[in-house]
């Protein structure tokens, strides 16, 4: 009898061990889809950032992307005319800012911001959400996911992000990112979702705002998105002069 008690116990125990990362691989690849369905892995963009300090006036950039894999992007600015050139890479947690007839590029981290507002350098060089963060756990309710993340390093710009997605698309809807003792540093919010062609359809638009930054919005709007494969080569110091050549 003992061991007919023992032999269940071990077996309910081996089935409990065996399914624990089952759930957590599950977690992972709900977030790798997310990733996808927003960005394609290997993609071209055009971009503007708004941003509306609060008495209304408004600072425009526009910028063309590219992006190969989890963490390797590439954004270079083509107005206004007075940052024309202008050309930022990222590789993995290392970004530099390459500024015509300087020569050298700077070093620049994700809490900066190259064009000021509220969006900082990591959200403008937005990685993977998969690359930089870990799925803690993952709610649902209605139509609607909560992922829970946590950074995987101190190098990433937010320790902490709550990602909200809806459940048929598996598309975000909104993010909070926040600091290690859950204090909210800025919200993005995800909106007009749109057909980009080739399979592309994810929100055009992301607004944010912080209580950082009381009254000031920065809005980021997609005009075009479309898969394209990129050498190495692109994504190194020596190519961001030449990054006109991409378009």
């Amino acid at each position: 009898m003992y061991r007919m008690i023992i032999l269940k116990l071990a077996a309910i125990i081996t089935g409990l061990l065996l399914s624990a990362p089952v759930y957590a691989m599950d977690n992972e690849s709900l977030l790798k889809q997310v990733d996808r369905n927003l960005n394609p892995e290997s993609y071209e963009s055009y971009r503007k950032l708004i941003n509306i300090e609060p008495d209304g006036r408004k600072k425009e950039y526009t910028l063309f992307s590219v992006k190969k894999g989890q963490d390797k992007t590439v954004a270079l600015f083509i107005a206004p005319a007075s940052e024309n050139g202008r050309s930022t890479l990222r590789l993995g947690d290392n970004m530099w800012l390459y500024i015509p007839n300087v020569g050298k590029p700077i070093r620049i981290t994700s809490l900066q911001s190259v064009v000021g507002g509220v969006f900082n350098n990591a959200d403008i060089l937005q990685l993977d959400y998969a690359a930089e963060y870990n799925v803690e756990k993952i709610e649902e309710s209605g139509n609607e996911y909560l992922l829970h993340l946590k950074a995987k390093t101190k190098a990433v710009a937010y320790d902490k992000l709550r990602l909200w997605a809806d459940s048929t698309r598996k598309l975000p809807t909104k993010i909070e990112c926040l600091t290690e003792t859950d204090m909210l540093i800025k919200t993005l919010y995800f909106k007009e979702v749109k057909d980009f062609g080739g399979g592309i359809v994810r929100p055009s638009v992301i607004e944010t705002d912080s209580p950082l930054y009381k009254d000031y919005k920065s809005v980021m709007i997609y005009a075009k998105i479309k898969k394209r494969e990129f050498k190495d080569e692109v994504f190194t110091l020596t190519f961001m002069p030449n990054m006109e050549s991409l378009r």
